[in-house]
Formats: C-alpha cells, sequence, structure tokens
C-alpha cells in the first residue's frame, strides 16, 4: 500500500503516535481504492455492454487523478475523462497510455501538445475544429477529435442549427488527413431528475445529430451521451460508451432516488482529522467568530484543526455534522480558516482523538450526502473541494 502526499498508507490514525518520528497527521483523507474499483465493476455491469469512461478531471473529484485513474484501468474502465488539457497531460506523465479524452478548450489552447500525447480532443465549433487542423498540420499527425452537440443542456457544444456547417468541415478534414472524428458526444442537463421532459428531447435530438452526421460519411468509434445518473438510470442513453465521474467515487448522484449501497456503490473518501484541544469552558462562552454559539452551560469544547482553507465550507457554521467520542456533533459557531469547534456537552475526549467528518457511514459517521444536505449543495462539492493540505491516504493500492 502506498500513498500520495508524503503520506503513508500505513500512517498512524489519529490519537495513535507516529513511528520512527513521523509526525501525526492533522487531518488525511482516506482513499480506499478497492471500493473505486468495486465501484467501476459495478458500473460497467449496469452499461448495457457499452465501454465505460472514468471521468477523473479535478483531481478525481478531490480524490487523486494518478492513483484513481490506476486503479479504475485495473477494475477495466477504456477511457479516461478530463475537462482541461492539463489535466490529461498529468495522465500520460504518470504513465497512462489508453484511450483519454479532454473536453475543456479555449482559443490557443495547447492543441499540438495533445495531439502528440494521443488524447481525443472534443470540438465544439469552427473556431476549435480550426486551430486543431492548424495543430495537427504543425505535428505532421492526424488529430483525434470527437465533435460535440448542443441537444439542450446549453453550455458547451455546437447548437443543431450549426451541426450540418461542423460535420461537412469535420469530414473535409479528415479527407485530406488532419483529423480523425472518432467520437459523436453530448451532456444531458436533467438526467438526475428522471421523467424529466428534457431527457427525451435531448435523446431524440441525439439519435437526430448523430444520424445526420453518419449519413454524411462520418464513423465515429463511440457515441456518448450518459453520465452517472443516466448509466444507473437510463440504459436507452447506454449508446457505445458511458461517462461516469462522481458514481466511480460511491457518491450517488442520484440521492433522491436511491443511497450509493441502493446502486452497489461506495464511498470512496473518509475524511478525518486529529482533535487539537479540548477544553472545559463555562456557560455563556462565546465561540469562534461573531459569537453565533454561545455554550448554554459549563461544557467541553473540542477544536478540529480543519477549516474553509482545507475546502470546509464556511456556510457549515452551525449545520455541519462531526463524529466525535462515537455521537454525531454539529459545527458550533463560524468555521474559520483553518479550524472549527464542536460542543461535547458533557462527553470526554482527549487531544489527537479522532473527528469523521464523513465517511461511508460503516461506523455511523456523516457522509458527503449528509454534508451536501447540511449546507445545501450537492456530494460532488463537498469531495471535490477538499484542498491540497489535507494529505490523500491511498489503501488497498497495487
Amino acid at each position: 500500500m502506498t500513498t500520495n502526499s508524503g503520506a503513508s498508507a500505513s500512517a498512524p490514525a489519529p490519537g495513535v503516535p507516529a513511528a520512527s518520528g513521523e509526525p501525526a497527521p492533522r487531518a488525511r483523507a482516506e482513499i480506499d481504492l478497492a471500493a473505486l474499483r468495486a465501484n467501476v465493476r459495478a458500473l460497467r455491469e449496469r452499461a448495457s455492454g457499452a465501454e465505460l469512461m472514468a471521468v477523473v478531471k479535478s483531481d478525481a473529484y478531490g480524490h487523486g487523478a494518478v492513483r484513481c485513474a490506476r486503479a479504475a484501468r485495473e477494475a477495466g474502465a477504456g477511457w479516461l475523462g478530463t475537462a482541461t488539457p492539463e489535466e490529461a497531460f498529468a495522465l500520460r506523465a504518470a504513465g497512462d497510455r489508453g484511450r483519454l479524452m479532454c473536453w475543456l478548450w479555449t482559443p490557443g489552447g495547447p492543441w499540438r501538445e495533445a495531439i502528440e500525447a494521443d488524447i481525443d480532443v472534443s470540438v465544439s465549433g469552427m473556431w476549435a475544429l480550426r486551430e486543431v487542423i492548424a495543430a495537427a498540420r504543425a505535428a505532421g499527425r492526424t488529430a483525434r477529435i470527437q465533435l460535440k452537440a448542443d441537444t439542450g443542456l446549453g453550455r458547451n457544444g455546437c447548437q443543431p442549427a450549426d451541426w450540418a456547417d461542423l460535420v461537412a468541415a469535420a469530414r473535409a478534414a479528415e479527407a485530406e488527413g488532419t483529423v480523425r472524428v472518432t467520437g459523436l458526444w453530448s451532456h444531458f442537463a436533467c438526467a438526475d431528475e428522471p421523467g424529466h421532459p428534457s431527457i427525451d428531447a435531448q435523446l431524440t435530438a441525439f439519435r437526430e445529430m448523430t444520424a445526420y452526421a453518419e449519413g454524411r460519411g462520418l464513423a465515429p468509434e463511440v457515441r456518448h451521451l450518459a453520465n452517472s445518473p443516466a448509466t444507473l438510470t437510463l440504459p436507452q442513453a447506454h449508446f457505445d460508451l458511458v461517462r461516469t465521474g462522481i458514481a466511480c467515487y460511491g457518491i450517488s448522484p442520484i440521492p433522491e432516488i436511491g443511497a450509493p449501497a441502493d446502486f452497489g456503490l461506495r464511498p470512496v473518501m473518509t475524511l478525518t482529522a486529529a482533535l487539537a484541544l479540548v477544553k472545559r469552558v463555562p456557560g455563556g462562552h462565546g465561540v469562534s467568530y461573531g459569537h453565533h454559539y454561545t455554550t448554554p452551560g459549563e461544557t467541553t469544547l473540542a477544536l478540529v484543526p480543519v477549516g474553509y482553507a482545507d475546502g470546509i465550507p464556511r456556510h457549515a457554521s452551525g449545520t455541519g455534522p462531526v463524529l466525535v467520542a462515537g455521537k454525531w456533533r454539529t459545527i458550533a459557531g463560524r468555521v474559520a480558516m483553518d479550524q472549527f469547534i464542536v460542543d461535547l456537552g458533557g462527553d470526554a475526549a482527549a487531544p489527537g482523538d479522532e473527528a469523521v467528518l464523513f465517511g461511508p457511514g460503516d461506523r455511523g459517521e456523516p457522509t458527503a450526502e449528509d454534508w451536501a444536505r447540511a449546507v445545501g449543495t450537492i456530494a460532488y462539492e463537498i469531495v471535490t473541494r477538499i484542498g491540497t493540505r489535507v494529505p490523500r491516504v491511498y489503501v488497498d493500492e497495487r
């Protein structure tokens, strides 16, 4: 078992003295790669025979892109997906040589470097196609491109009214050998809301736009539309490839429909910290900035040494759940940059004892979904925002 950021999978748990003079961790995010591999296998089983792309953008949703990408490959992910070129280049630098797609481009981007690194690049408009053609000519290599259709999300992608021109230009570039169109794709707006009328509308638009492109001579390897929620609930949207992001990390993309276990998934990240201080204070004692919390009587306060600089939402002040001394606690007062307080009431704890912010829930601890509900966001944001000051500790790395 090995780890990232200089941490060790055998690093001591909070409250346990470090061996050989190693400092005990202030906080850690334990990443269960066995769970990730199991999640990928479970998602492949649901994919109706389609290939699976593991999306590892934003450092694998905060879990660590290189380690998670490797684990996803081990579990059968044929593709990896990133948002930015830099994310894709980091995977190549780490030794990944499989199919890899990158989709978020701006004018003047590193197209040539992507072509030379055998990365499939997304094209949503004529400006991007012109730039990738120029880069392919400069590199003396054929670029692998995937045309993105805007079927109704209204973000990236080519509008139906402009699709014919983009398809014609891509086909002409194929004929001269500068590009090869390897994919046609789009993205759902409301797949996490089963029954939403936009779902069928987008499916229809995607079928029509891919049929048009194929009728004009394009022969893509893959057509893909399904994200995590569509992979779990819309088999008619699986086509040739599904793109699974948050579900790979064991978080339900549709918590109103089912918890992770309902889909055969298990959360991959467990976030813990070591209590930095435990002290008795009298009643009426103000806690943290602004004194938005005042102790109702004599009590014990515990200091958890993580804050919004580590990705703990400041708007979790007074709402965020934490497991300390065997019980759920709620953050007392404001979350500060580096720390927050929980009120233990009459319970005992000691410096170094473990505070569990979230995990799979096996020990009764909160989950990322519990945090999302407490602060009015989605679990994607909770795990993705955990900062680089928190070392990732990898368990079951092969």
